[in-house]
């Protein structure tokens, strides 16, 4: 089982040495399932080069530390850790979302979200905690607990919780399980321990009867694409998403910031889509306006 790379609190409430670079590498070439040699491969290096390095009996330089991260898709986060446990500072920045080096990139998720419309479309951090969204989404939230509306909010919890969405997915059981599985993949990837957390808290929720609302809605195809199939008081929507990411991001924050946008599968949902989204006034914007306003 592979180590988790970040700092763990002592007995004693203080912050635990983090284990040597060593073992973090070795972590993560586990964590991706590739063996010593696998890695010297991808690297370019000797076999023996990777086995010093993990065992200590070589220190990685501040370059080979980066190339083996990059090698291994280590997250930015966790390339920073990576070098301060082999005793070198931090490269890559991690500016807040309303800092001005962060300008251009909130103008483009606004420019996202907004052009999206009438379809629903919201940006999400790595814990799937939601960070903006288009006037499409909130028509999808009627009847939800104030309680899980208010901040932060995590759109996975609110997908799958009794009292948010879960009651009204056709495809409960199926949609269910696309999400679990998805966020089982995150964590196989990262190793993140809030992630974790969040997933024995879904898997907490009562689960759909077996068998019921699993197959999707008749007319589609749960073989090609999971779709969210959702009733609303403007009628049955069936949905599908894709994830954007920012593919060049050199800074923290704008690496781990995703943009879930749904599709309407039939004419029918982007019809109703078209219908509710006239029935909400537009506010007026400004500049980077999307990235403050859950």
């Amino acid at each position: 089982m592979p180590q988790n790379t970040r700092q763990t609190t002592s007995r004693n409430g203080g912050i635990a040495t983090p284990p040597p670079i060593g073992a973090l590498l070795r972590s993560w070439r586990q964590r991706r399932g590739l063996s010593q040699l696998d890695l010297a491969c991808e690297a370019d290096i000797s076999t023996r080069h990777v086995s010093f390095l993990e065992t200590g009996r070589s220190q990685p330089s501040r370059g080979m530390l980066i190339h083996l991260a990059e090698r291994l898709d280590v997250p930015l986060r966790d390339r920073n850790a990576l070098l301060v446990a082999a005793g070198f500072a931090p490269v890559y920045s991690e500016h807040s979302l309303d800092s001005p080096a962060m300008q251009a990139a909130r103008k483009a998720v606004d420019l996202v979200l907004t052009g999206h419309e009438p379809f629903p479309a919201l940006a999400v951090d790595r814990h799937w905690q939601l960070l903006a969204a288009n006037r499409a989404v909130a028509p999808l939230l009627e009847g939800v607990s104030a309680e899980l509306l208010a901040g932060p909010v995590n759109v996975l919890r609110l997908s799958l919780h009794p009292d948010g969405l879960a009651r009204r997915i056709g495809n409960r059981a199926q949609w269910r399980e696309h999400v679990l599985a998805r966020l089982t993949r995150q964590i196989e990837a990262s190793a993140d321990p809030v992630l974790v957390a969040l997933r024995s808290e879904l898997q907490s929720y009562p689960a759909p009867a077996s068998g019921s609302g699993g197959g999707g809605e008749a007319g589609h195809h749960p073989d090609v694409v999971v779709p969210l199939c959702l009733h609303t008081s403007f009628g049955p929507l069936n949905l599908i998403s894709t994830t954007t990411v920012f593919g060049t991001a050199v800074d923290v924050t704008l690496s781990e910031l995703a943009i879930e946008a749904f599709f309407p599968a039939d004419a029918e949902t982007a019809e109703r889509l078209r219908g509710a989204l006239t029935e909400i006034p537009s506010p007026p914007r400004g500049e980077g306006e999307a990235l403050s306003r859950p």
